[in-house]
């Protein structure tokens, strides 16, 4: 999620032990508290009163889970996003005979109306699919674009209008993009995937606890913008979690897309419309910037790490690039023990902060030339030599990474992965950076407008890292900015392995890397690989940020003392963090596999194994199988 991270309190309460030795009435009453409580949760978490339930002659708020809904296993088809409806939706589809793609549009539609505050078809995302019987993996860039009147100095006066407001809104690409893909790979009706979506917006939707702390800390911005404040904040009174939110603007909105397909977006009524709020608000956005928006389609970028191939998003992304560096580092050391224990969590903060260092040379490669940057950090030989720079008993000040740029820091996202029954796959960040964008929900279309133009460089921008902004990364129109979304597909000898993926700006990098590490490398199970405490490092401030919090279902999670110490001995400063990112991840296991009947374009069998997915506990979400 975008902006501030937000932290919860556990969901019982601890007082309740102390009533144990009075009366059998108040005992009774607490007791049918506890259960009132817990089955209110029950109900904002999706309605599934079974989830939860008291231990029979234990306090009254320890709690067992009857069915994990962080996790499910399938030999079919799964689907793990951030929000448990929208993973049903997307396992919906796929019951239907969809295509992995038609579940990740139905998801992507679901996520955009019950988390508006991270994403939306107001914004853009990063989409890899991998077909499984033509051994093909693409990468869809339908990342939003700055406008043809945006330039390098719109910024010079008021550095602010940049992450906020009408001149912060990028050209939107979400629609276009989940267009493109479903052209290709889609085998359900256009229209029905739009239906679900509809309903939730037309009749509302159940405010989940995230959305609702979005909502209460983005008070401000939604109150001073009368199309947010239409839709969360009715009446004037904001949504609370377990309030019912509705949209039915846009409603509207998407079945003019689902009957009238994207033209209505960018060349028809509804980009009319949404042009019109835009510019009435003081942007600068035209209906011939939507007509001119193109998805890039291309191949995966593919990078062999570890043992394995990752496939995932070239430039403007940073995140396979920046991922695949880390890993060769750890590669270099020539054994998988070098991950392990607190010295390899040491390790990892040195990689990250050399990777970091490098990555801000990046930007869009139809405006900048950065072949030498990415070839360097997909190269082994370029990861050893990073790696002698690593000593195992010291951390240094950020000079000594030879960072020369000061680092984007971006926001938000929401990130799901989905694999269907013949093993086809997507991995899918969408995003609309900040929470609630730029502030601006347009009242005509009901659609919440991204401040995407937050993610390129400004040359009168000072940072506190006070280092100069990238001008890699400088403004121009049409131009994507940088992004740290690391969207990825894992296959072992050609077969698939792992789907996996986070949202959280910046953090995405180091918490994806860290799941890959934890599962891939490690060996954890799934469920643990993204439960497990994370550490994070931004170069400038120079501290290490541990997780140490309390997540929605009332697990505390917070780094081992023992590695706190480890690595303040080492020389690292230490500052707890309430979230970090959010990872989905879908891993496919192998032992005793079905071999399917069909070959793929190489020849070889497809592999059917046992699928698992995980929703990150960190959020609200829960994955869903066939």
């Amino acid at each position: 999620m975008g902006g501030e991270m937000l932290q919860f309190p556990l969901l019982a309460s601890n007082q309740a032990a102390n009533y144990r030795d009075k009366s059998w009435r108040i005992k009774a009453l607490c007791f049918f508290l506890c259960f009132f409580t817990i089955s209110t949760v029950g109900l904002i978490f999706g309605g599934n009163l079974t989830t939860w339930v008291l231990r029979e002659g234990k306090n009254f708020n320890e709690r067992i889970r009857v069915n994990d809904g962080e996790i499910v296993e399938s030999d079919q088809g799964v689907v793990a996003a951030d929000d448990g409806r929208c993973s049903d939706i997307g396992a919906s589809m796929l019951r239907q005979g969809g295509h992995a793609v038609d579940a990740a549009v139905a998801t992507a539609l679901c996520v955009g109306v019950v988390n508006p505050m991270s994403s939306g078809i107001g914004g853009g995302a990063f989409m890899i699919v991998r077909s499984s019987l033509a051994l093909k993996t693409q990468a869809f860039d339908m990342r939003e674009t700055a406008p043809l009147a945006a330039s390098k100095n719109m910024y010079a006066n008021n550095i602010q209008d940049k992450y906020s407001g009408p001149l912060s809104i990028g050209v939107p690409g979400e629609i276009a993009g989940l267009h493109e893909a479903w052209l290709q790979h889609g085998r359900l009706a256009w229209r029905n995937l739009f239906q679900p979506a509809i309903k939730l917006a037309k009749d509302g939707f159940i405010v989940a606890p995230y959305l609702g702390l979005a909502i209460v800390h983005n008070a401000g911005k939604i109150l001073n913008d009368s199309g947010l404040k239409q839709v969360f904040a009715p009446n004037g009174k904001l949504l609370q979690a377990g309030d019912r939110c509705y949209n039915v603007k846009l409603a509207r909105s998407l079945e003019a897309i689902a009957e009238q397909g994207p033209q209505t977006f960018y060349n028809g009524t509804v980009g009319e419309q949404l042009v019109k709020d835009v510019r009435k608000a003081g942007g600068i956005l035209t209906m011939e910037d939507l007509k001119n928006y193109k998805v890039d389609i291309m191949d995966a970028m593919a990078a062999n790490v570890m043992g394995y191939t990752v496939y995932g998003m070239p430039p403007p992304s940073s995140g396979t690039v920046g991922l695949s560096l880390v890993l060769n580092i750890f590669d270099s050391y020539g054994t998988s023990d070098a991950a392990k224990g607190n010295l390899g969590v040491h390790r990892l903060i040195e990689a990250l902060k050399h990777m970091f260092a490098v990555r801000m040379n990046l930007g869009d490669p139809k405006f900048v030339d950065i072949h030498k940057y990415v070839s360097e950090m997909l190269s082994p030989s370029y990861a050893e030599q990073i790696r002698k720079m690593i000593l195992d008993n010291t951390t240094f000040l950020p000079e000594y990474y030879m960072n020369r740029w000061s680092q984007l820091r971006d926001h938000g996202t929401s990130h799901f992965c989905i694999v269907d029954a013949e093993r086809n796959a997507v991995s899918m960040t969408t995003t609309v950076n900040y929470n609630f964008g730029a502030g601006v929900l347009s009242p005509s279309t009901g659609i919440v407008l991204n401040d995407e133009m937050g993610d390129f460089s400004a040359p009168t921008e000072i940072r506190f890292d006070m280092l100069p902004p990238a001008p890699a990364n400088f403004i121009e129109s049409n131009k994507r900015p940088l992004s740290s979304m690391t969207p990825i597909i894992v296959t072992k000898d050609d077969q698939l392995v792992g789907v996996l993926g986070g949202s959280g700006g910046m953090d995405i990098i180091p918490a994806v890397t860290q799941v890959f590490i934890n599962h891939f490398v490690l060996g954890m199970e799934p469920l643990t690989a993204v439960q497990s405490p994370r550490v994070y490092h931004k170069l400038i401030p120079n501290i290490v940020q541990y997780e140490n919090f309390t997540v929605i279902d009332g697990d505390h999670i917070e780094v081992a003392e023992e590695t706190k110490l480890f690595l303040e001995e080492k020389g690292h400063q230490l500052e707890a963090k309430a979230l970090g990112a959010i990872v989905q991840l879908v891993v496919q296991t192998l032992q005793n596999p079905i071999a399917m009947g069909r070959k793929n374009g190489k020849g070889s069998k497809i592999f059917h194994g046992t699928l698992t997915a995980v929703s990150d506990p960190r959020k609200d979400g829960r994955p869903a199988a066939i």
